[in-house]
C-alpha cells in the first residue's frame, strides 16, 4: 500500500464527502484541562483529550514541572501541585505549540525560580512581547531574543502583584496567561479584551474551584468582555470530558459546504460561540447548517453539526470584526471560497502572519498554484471561485494549512499533493483516515500522516 506518512499527502479528486465522523478532543480545551490539573489539589481525570504533539507538549511540560501523569486509555489522569509547582531541571521544550508557551509563562510568573520555554524552529519565530510586558508589571522578570520579541523566553519568577490590563488585540491566550498568573497574586487581576476571543479558560476555572467575575466591554467591537478573578486562588482537581474539536472538524464541514450534494455530519463537537463563527458564514454563503443534540457538558455547549452542500455557493466577505470569532477556520473558509460564484475578501487577519506559518502568504501562494485566482492583502485575501487544478502545494510544517488543501483536493481537476504535512500531527493524528472514510480518495489511506 502507499505510503501517506512523513511529509508527503496526496488526495485524489473524487465523490463528494458523505457521512458522520467524531473529531479529536478540542485542543484548546485539552491545554487547559491538562494547566489547570497541573496546577490544583487533587486527582484530576481529563477525558476526550486531543491526542496531538501539541497537547503532549503541555502534559510534559506539567509533570517536569512536579505534576505526576498518567495516560491511560480512559483518559489522563494528574496530581496536581496544590499551586507550588518544583523547578524544572531541563528547558521546557513546547515543540510547535504557541498556546503552551504562552499560557505556561503565567504561573510560571509566580515560581520562586528560573524557567526557560522554546521550541521548534516554527514557534522560535511566533511573538512573546504581549506576555512579556503584563508579566513584569505584575513583577516577573523575563527575557527574549530580538529585543524580547521571540521565543526562547526565560522567566525568573517573584511574588506578583494583581493587574488591571486592557489588551489591543482580542488574545485569548494573552489573557488566560494574565488569569492564570493572577491566581497567583493577592488581590483582583482584571483582563478587558476589545473583541470576542475564546473564552474556554474563563468557563473552565469556575470547574477547578476558582470564581471568575465577567462585565462590560470597555472599549471596541462587540463581543468583548472584562474578566476578573481574585487571587491567590486555589484550584480543585475535577474531572473534564473534552468535546470534540470544532477546529479540527471545520475542513470537513467547508469541504461539504463547497460541493453540491455533499452531506457531512460532526458528532458531540464543541460548539462555543466564540469559535463557531465559520458556521455563520457558511450559512450567510448558501450552506445548509443544522445543530442537533445540543447540550452543555463542563460549561461547553456541545452537539452535532450536519452541512450540507448547496448547489450554488455564494461569495462572502469576512470584516475584522467577525475574524476572532473563526481566526482558526480561515484556511477553511478559503476552501468554500473556491467554490462561491464570485469574489470573497477577508480582511483584519493580520494575526495570521505569525502563527505556525504566514498563513496568509502559504495559502495565497498554494492557491495560485493550483490556478485559484487570488490575491493577497497585507491584512487578508481576496478569493475567486472557479475550477482547481491539481499539482503540489507547500503547507510549510503548518496542520490547519495541510488539511485544508486535503480536503480542497476532493473537487480539483486532478492529484494534488501536499508537502509539509507532518505538521497535521500537532493536532489530529487521525485526519488521513477520517478524510478517507468520508470518501476522500488519499494515497495510503489509513495510514497516518507523520512519523
Amino acid at each position: 500500500m502507499p505510503s501517506a506518512g512523513g511529509s508527503l499527502l496526496t488526495i485524489r479528486p473524487g465523490r463528494p464527502l458523505a457521512g458522520s465522523f467524531t473529531p479529536p478532543g478540542d485542543k484548546s480545551i485539552t491545554h487547559r484541562a491538562y494547566l489547570m490539573g497541573w496546577l490544583a489539589r487533587g486527582e484530576t481525570v481529563v477525558e476526550g483529550v486531543n491526542p496531538g504533539a501539541d497537547c503532549r507538549a503541555t502534559l510534559a511540560a506539567a509533570a517536569a514541572l512536579g505534576a505526576q501523569v498518567a495516560v491511560a486509555p480512559g483518559g489522563v489522569r494528574i496530581v496536581g501541585c496544590e499551586g507550588h509547582p518544583r523547578e524544572a531541571e531541563g528547558v521546557l521544550d513546547c515543540g510547535n505549540s504557541g498556546t503552551t508557551l504562552r499560557l505556561l509563562a503565567g504561573p510560571l510568573a509566580a515560581l520562586a525560580g528560573v524557567s526557560v520555554l522554546t521550541g521548534d524552529a516554527s514557534l522560535r519565530r511566533r511573538p512573546v512581547a504581549r506576555i512579556v510586558e503584563p508579566l513584569r508589571r505584575m513583577g516577573a522578570q523575563l527575557w527574549a531574543r530580538d529585543g524580547d520579541r521571540l521565543p526562547p523566553l526565560v522567566i525568573r519568577g517573584a511574588a506578583l502583584s494583581p493587574l488591571d490590563l486592557t489588551l489591543t488585540v482580542a488574545s485569548a491566550q494573552v489573557a488566560s496567561c494574565v488569569l492564570l498568573a493572577g491566581m497567583f497574586a493577592t488581590g483582583v487581576t482584571t483582563v478587558a479584551l476589545p473583541g470576542p476571543a475564546r473564552d474556554h479558560t474563563e468557563r473552565m476555572l469556575p470547574a477547578f474551584g476558582v470564581p471568575v467575575r465577567l462585565g462590560p466591554a470597555r472599549a471596541g467591537p462587540p463581543g468583548g468582555r472584562t474578566v476578573s478573578l481574585t487571587g491567590p486562588a486555589h484550584p480543585v482537581a475535577t474531572r473534564v470530558r473534552v468535546p470534540g474539536d470544532f477546529s479540527a472538524a471545520a475542513f470537513f464541514l467547508a469541504a461539504a459546504a463547497a460541493t453540491p450534494g455533499s452531506v457531512v455530519t460532526a458528532r458531540d463537537v464543541d460548539l462555543n460561540p466564540t469559535r463557531t463563527g465559520l458556521l455563520g458564514v457558511l450559512e450567510r454563503m448558501g450552506a445548509q447548517v443544522e445543530r442537533t443534540h445540543v447540550r452543555e457538558e463542563g460549561g461547553e455547549p456541545v452537539g452535532d453539526v450536519t452541512v450540507t452542500g448547496p448547489d450554488r455557493l455564494k461569495p462572502c466577505d469576512i470584516e475584522a470584526a467577525q475574524v476572532p470569532a473563526l481566526v482558526d477556520e480561515v484556511p477553511a473558509w478559503v476552501v468554500a471560497a473556491t467554490a462561491a460564484r464570485g469574489r470573497s475578501r477577508l480582511c483584519g487577519a493580520q494575526e495570521l502572519r505569525v502563527k505556525e506559518s504566514d498563513r496568509l502568504a502559504v495559502l495565497a501562494a498554494g492557491l495560485a498554484g493550483l490556478g485559484v485566482a487570488v490575491e493577497e492583502l497585507p491584512d487578508g485575501l481576496v478569493v475567486t471561485g472557479g475550477r482547481v487544478g491539481g499539482g503540489r502545494v507547500a503547507a510549510a510544517d503548518d496542520h490547519r494549512i495541510a488539511m485544508a488543501f486535503a480536503v480542497l483536493a476532493g473537487r480539483a481537476d486532478g492529484p494534488v499533493t501536499v508537502s509539509g504535512a507532518a505538521g497535521i500531527r500537532t493536532s489530529y493524528p487521525g485526519f488521513a483516515a477520517t478524510l478517507a472514510a468520508l470518501g476522500g480518495e488519499v494515497e495510503g489511506a489509513g495510514v497516518e500522516v507523520g512519523p
